[in-house]
Formats: structure tokens, sequence, C-alpha cells
């Protein structure tokens, strides 16, 4: 917790000793996100939300989810996402996103770093998640003690000369998690559920709190902002794979946010919902990099959260009927846009920043 932020428990125990409040209750859990991407869209510069596109963007984001009848069951079909509803497929999500960062390349569609499996060629996300497949299906790690470099490059061995980015990155969050798993948390990943005892905003905040992998944080106009995009996706995968039931079972799943990360701002961007200045987009056209935590960065990130959050919000307002959440709106996003980018219909490349945040 940052200096300019106040710690609700202790308010409340003040409260308390001054005879204002009644017997002491835990104050519910909240992640601060959304608070926080409306105070970098409020001080935004170079990215703004353009109000006329995100009403229309909303109304056919509706559209097409009800033709498609888009929902939690959407994230299962896919091929190499858990089929199964068990501890198993709580770990290997806890290891997904634990892993879940910094796919794109600067290579051709050939050369990129790809993971070939059941005779597909993968990339993207989908590399991370076909590599873990394959590691399972092959079984060379389980008598191991330790993950060495020599497991995970196996692991994670291309089917081309490129390997995938921020590789040190990868082996060292696996390597903290292991350790606090161990030290914290019995070895398990159930007993992080099992203290965050139902609640998907304790869960992200317990994870941003004990792994230093999970602490994505900033500063921006002077204050801290909180994105946490791999914590929010790993609560969101558990409960869209558990369809809202079992370890998927959230009381306030509607507290997640959108997954702030490079492909959503770009599908935002071309359904007319955000508008970036001059510089900026002519630098995101020109595919040259965005240091990590750069004002631009920020900008795009903390945007795109508020964003959503006022597709949802017009969702709702328009279809009050309709079950949907800013993580529906975010899953939908991804695979429209991975539809239109293998149709070569990207109207603008996404933003460039290496990072193990996203």
């Amino acid at each position: 917790m940052s200096d300019d932020e106040g710690d609700p428990e202790l308010l409340e125990l003040l409260r308390k000793s001054l005879g204002l409040g009644g017997s002491f209750q835990k104050a519910p859990a909240e992640t601060r996100v959304l608070e926080s991407a409306e105070h970098v869209y409020d001080n935004s510069i170079d990215v703004a939300v353009d109000s006329r596109g995100t009403k229309a963007a909303a109304q056919m984001i509706w559209s097409l989810m009800q033709q498609r009848n888009y929902c939690t069951k959407t994230w299962s079909s896919h091929k190499l996402h858990p089929k199964t509803k068990d501890e198993n497929a709580v770990n290997f999500i806890f290891t997904m996103d634990l892993l879940n960062f910094s796919f794109f390349s600067d290579k051709s569609a050939g050369d990129r770093f790809c993971v070939s499996y059941k005779g597909i060629r993968w990339t993207g996300y989908w590399s991370l998640v076909a590599a873990l497949q394959r590691a399972l299906d092959e079984d060379f790690w389980q008598n191991e003690t330790e993950c060495t470099e020599a497991i995970l490059r196996k692991v994670f061995r291309s089917a081309t000369e490129e390997e995938i980015p921020l590789f040190a990155e990868r082996l060292g969050c696996l390597r903290e998690a292991g350790r606090i798993l161990y030290e914290r948390f019995n070895g398990s990943f159930l007993n992080c559920l099992v203290e965050a005892d139902g609640s998907a905003a304790a869960l992200v905040n317990l994870l941003a709190e004990n792994f230093s992998c999970f602490r994505d944080e900033t500063r921006y106009a002077g204050k801290t902002v909180k994105f946490y995009k791999r914590a929010q996706i790993l609560v969101a995968d558990l409960w869209a794979c558990f369809e809202g039931e079992g370890w998927g079972a959230f009381y306030d799943i509607n507290k997640i946010t959108m997954f702030a990360d490079y492909r959503i701002p770009q599908m935002l961007h071309t359904l007319g919902c955000l508008r970036y200045s001059p510089t900026l987009e002519h630098h995101i056209r020109q595919l040259k990099p965005i240091d990590k935590g750069h004002s631009w960065e920020t900008q795009l990130r903390g945007c795109s959260i508020w964003c959503v959050e006022l597709l949802k919000r017009e969702i709702l307002r328009k279809h009050p009927e309709t079950q949907v959440n800013a993580i529906l709106i975010d899953f939908f996003l991804y695979d429209y846009m991975q539809e239109r980018q293998a149709a070569g219909e990207e109207e603008i490349p996404h933003h460039r920043t290496r990072s193990i945040w996203y």
C-alpha cells in the first residue's frame, strides 16, 4: 500500500475507538484498479476516450456477443484451454497466467517464435498454452525437483530459430512463485483460493501483495496506479473455466476490470473508442518501442480499462437484462482482434512494450 492511500481497516478501528461506528467488520476487498484507471483517464494527455465511438461500439459488441452466444463456456471451447474442472485445471491456469506476458515478435509470421503441438503451429498467447499442454503430454519433468533453465528451455522449445521473449524473466517468475507457495501457502495455490474466501478482489490483492511478479503498479500524475493485469486475468480464467462454480465461484467477480495489455487498446482504437495524439499514433504506426512505465504506456493501459468500463455501462444501460461484465467484453475483444488479424484487417499496430506485466 502506498503512502497516498488510506487503510480501510485502520480507519474502521479509529471510527470504533471514537464511538463513530458499531462492531468492527472487515471492509470488503477492493483492488483499486478501476479507481486507478479513472485517475489516468482524468489526467491523460495523449490518449482520449471517444464518447460517440464508445456508444456505437457498445451496440456492436452487444449484438455480436448475442449472435455468438458469447459467455463463460466460450473460454473452455478454445482448443487448448483445460476441459476439466478440477484441481489440475486450477494449477494449470495458475502456471499459465504466471507466464502470460509479452508474446509479440518483429519477425515475419514464418520466423517468429511458435510452438508445434498436435500438428499445429501456435503463436502469441496460444504458444504458451500449447507449450504447457505439450509438456504435460511429454511428462519429462515429473521427477525433477527444481525448475532449471534446461527444463524450461525444453518446455518452450520453438519450431523456429526465435526463442520465447523474456525467457529469463519467465524462469524468474516460476522460481519466485514456487518459493512463495512453499513458504507462505504450504506448497499449493489452492490455499491462496481458500484464503481469498470467495472474493475475486481479495485474491487479486493477495497475489499482488505476496508475489512481486503480480505487482503491476506504476506512478502517474502524482499517484500510484494499479493495473494488476495478470492477477486479474488469473481470477477471470478460473471464473470462466469453472463457469462461476467450485474453484471459480467469486461473489464479487464484477470488481474485475478489463486486462490492460497491448491487444485491447489496439482493438479499441480500431473500433473508434480510443483516440491518440498525433505524436503517439505516429510512434505506434512506426513500430517503435515504448518503455515500460512511460507516460504513453500508462495512458494506453489506464484509458483502455476505463473505456471498457464505459462500454459495459452503456450495454447495461440499453440492455439491462444482459449478463455481461468487463471480463467477457475483454475476452470477446481479444478473440475479435485475433479474427481481424488473421483476416489481415489490422487498422493500426499494437503498441510495443516489453514487460512481464502483459
